[in-house]
């Protein structure tokens, strides 16, 4: 999946919004992306990220925290 960085991105923030978890998701992203870590840490707006292909939702492999029984 192939996703533009927006006004203040992150590399973290975008695999969270975009994939819902950043566990391994920011390694794998830099991984598919040369010169990306580069760029610093706040991407410059309008830059291509190439983001891991996951099989399994994010919500799937969380365990559900109720705060009250």
């Amino acid at each position: 999946m192939v996703v533009t960085a927006a006004q203040g991105d992150t590399l973290d923030a975008i695999c969270y919004r975009f994939l819902g978890t950043t566990a391994a998701c920011v390694e794998q992203a830099l991984a598919l992306n040369p010169g990306l870590a580069a760029l610093g840490p706040i991407l410059p707006q309008g830059t291509s990220v190439v983001l891991p292909d996951t099989t399994t939702p994010a919500a799937a492999t969380r365990p559900l925290v109720q705060l009250w029984d």
